[in-house]
């Protein structure tokens, strides 16, 4: 049995080492869900965030990395389980000369630009805090972005608070973290990431959740996550929100 999963240069989800291997808490994640219901052949894709959606929905793949679950993306594909819970933060240049710790800070400062990555989640999470689109600048690679803070041509980029620890620890010097504070958007629970399939793909969503529902919270998958970063803080919500 094979499976194709799709993914994106994110660390620590996913990126593509040196060797030219596809690594990541989440593709370590699929990797033991689907080793267990069976699958003998696991491929990886690379691709970019928005062709993740259409291309599973296409049938290019069998599923996707896991992604922020939202109603509107629900209506495109089928939802795994929740599989983490993680909150947004930004990646700064060192000493955070804006002091920028919120998308409502960010708002108040009219003279801040905002980088998102076209399609993701933040893009209506900086909107709904107050942030105005002449603020916000999309690009289609996390590289870029990246790039753009060095450069001072943005002045944040918003993604997973998690997920920019790791960057600006990799980075080191030139950039720094900053998590939101929890419940910025109201919510009591950080917004939940899950795989995602095409609809008609039944028998492998079915299966997948299945061994989901016996793995997740386990010792060996809060070990396998340990190793990329991803503590309690991002596991334990996913299961009870």
């Amino acid at each position: 049995m094979k499976v194709t999963i799709a993914y994106i240069e994110e660390p620590p989800f996913g990126w593509t080492d040196s060797d030219g291997a596809a690594i990541g808490a989440d593709l370590d994640l699929a990797d033991a869900v689907l080793r267990a219901i069976g699958v003998t052949q696991i491929e990886h894709h690379l691709t970019t965030f928005s062709e993740l959606l259409p291309g599973v929905g296409a049938g290019r793949w069998d599923m996707n990395v896991p992604l922020f679950v939202t109603p509107e993306r629900a209506n495109l594909v089928a939802f795994s389980l929740p599989v983490w819970a993680i909150g947004d933060g930004f990646l700064i240049r060192t000493g955070n000369p804006k002091a920028l710790n919120s998308y409502a800070s960010l708002a108040a400062r009219r003279d801040a630009r905002l980088g998102i990555i076209a399609g993701q989640v933040q893009h209506e999470s900086a909107r709904a805090a107050g942030v105005s689109e002449d603020q916000i600048v999309s690009f289609e690679q996390q590289a870029d972005a990246i790039e753009a803070v060095r450069s001072g041509a943005i002045d944040a980029y918003a993604s997973t608070a998690v997920g920019n620890r790791i960057l600006a620890d990799r980075i080191g010097g030139s950039v720094e973290a900053v998590d939101h504070e929890p419940g910025e958007d109201g919510s009591q629970c950080p917004p939940i990431g899950a795989f995602s399939f095409n609809k008609s793909n039944g028998d492998l969503i079915n299966a997948v959740n299945q061994q989901l529902r016996l793995y997740l919270g386990s010792p060996d998958h809060r070990a396998r996550m340990a190793k990329f970063g991803l503590t309690h803080k991002e596991i334990d919500p996913a299961l009870v929100c």
